[in-house]
């Protein structure tokens, strides 16, 4: 296929499709989940000629359901960070905003969904990675709550938030690869009669709170027109500082590689993995103990509504460094609360439970077809 946008590191001659609700659908990949005999590089120069010897479970699930392998996407490298901007195989481009970042690091799902290249992607998403691109490029991601879609044979980046999730250009076909995902049922279209949490500042997870952001206020006339009683709120923070749990994982996913084989790292994940390394143990108790402590926390609400990134898109050419914060301020606390989120454009909506995400986002596609 004609790729112009660094979307795919591998391209892969479809396998006769199998009967089912996905059937003939050409799925992309992000090369961070394995798929048996096809090269899987998790972006990176170190796995650059791995070929796992089985297949993930989510992709398992996919193609029993139809769809069919037609290459392995781009990515951030080992999946940490927010612009896919690879070393090794070149910056994903974005085909909506030429010149403007892809978001990371799903980007190369999210960019071969908008320009047409497949018809759905599975990615991964442990501070943002599905809903960021999504909403730079202007498709659907779903990163559906913690432990909800089995996450064997993905590369690790921070085992307590990592997820597995459906990309595509509608809200009904991201609900039905969730179904399969998940194995469970389709939820029936459902706002009319929720309560619904405007939130313009979001929770810190660690480090300066973030600046108040009211871009969510956009959708509150549609979401009450639809019969939903939107109201402003907040979401406590956590007790502690949580950063450092994220860190020790991270440092731990890489330490037979990590730092034996630094110099085969690109400069900005290598950058990280330094930082990583010298998280003392006892922040990273504490950080484990806050987290544990925020997940039993229940809303007073029944959804949530905020933008994903609430501002312009960064440039293709930004320093990841200086805009992961920022970009993520609405996104990762929900990986870190363990709750489901969407991204449709720049609406993201949110609940503890997959179902209530995925029935509020189905009503909204309905009523703004």
């Amino acid at each position: 296929m004609s790729d112009p946008y660094n979307a795919i590191i591998t391209e892969v001659e479809p396998a006769p499709a199998l009967p089912g609700p996905l059937h003939g659908r050409r799925l992309l990949v992000k090369d961070l989940i394995d798929t048996a005999g096809i090269r899987t590089t998790y972006g990176s120069r170190i796995y650059a000629d791995h070929v796992p010897t089985r297949s993930a479970t989510a992709v398992e699930r996919l193609v029993a359901a139809g769809a069919v392998i037609v290459g392995k996407a781009n990515l951030h490298e080992f999946a940490w960070g927010v612009t896919s901007q690879n070393d090794w195989y070149g910056t994903v481009q974005n085909p909506r905003l030429p010149g403007r970042t892809t978001g990371g690091s799903s980007g190369g799902n999210a960019a071969a969904l908008a320009a047409g290249l497949c018809d759905i992607g599975v990615g991964t998403d442990t501070g943002c990675s599905i809903r960021l691109p999504s909403s730079c490029c202007g498709v659907v991601g779903f990163k559906p709550s913690w432990g909800r879609v089995p996450v064997d044979g993905v590369y690790p980046l921070c085992r307590s938030f990592d997820t597995v999730g459906p990309m595509a250009t509608s809200v009904s076909e991201v609900a039905t690869m969730w179904s399969i995902l998940a194995a469970a049922p389709l939820p029936a279209p459902q706002l009319a009669g929720l309560t619904v949490g405007l939130l313009t500042r979001p929770p810190s997870v660690g480090g300066p709170a973030q600046a108040e952001n009211r871009a969510g206020e956009a959708y509150v006339e549609q979401l009450e027109a639809v019969g939903a009683r939107v109201v402003e709120v907040t979401i406590p923070d956590p007790p502690e500082d949580t950063w450092p749990l994220f860190f020790h994982e991270a440092a731990e996913a890489h330490r037979t590689t990590f730092p034996a084989r630094a110099n085969e790292y690109g400069t900005n994940v290598r950058t990280k993995l330094e930082q990583a390394q010298l998280v003392d143990p006892d922040e990273v108790a504490r950080a484990a103990a806050a987290v544990r402590a925020w997940r039993t926390y229940r809303p007073e609400v029944d959804l949530y509504v905020a933008p994903v990134l609430g501002v312009e898109v960064p440039p293709v050419d930004c320093d990841e460094l200086d805009i992961r914060i920022p970009a993520t301020a609405f996104l990762r606390p929900f990986n870190v609360l363990g709750w489901a989120a969407i991204a449709i454009g720049d609406l993201q909506l949110i609940a503890p439970r997959d179902e209530t995400v995925l029935a509020a986002a189905l009503a909204w596609e309905a009523s703004t077809a």
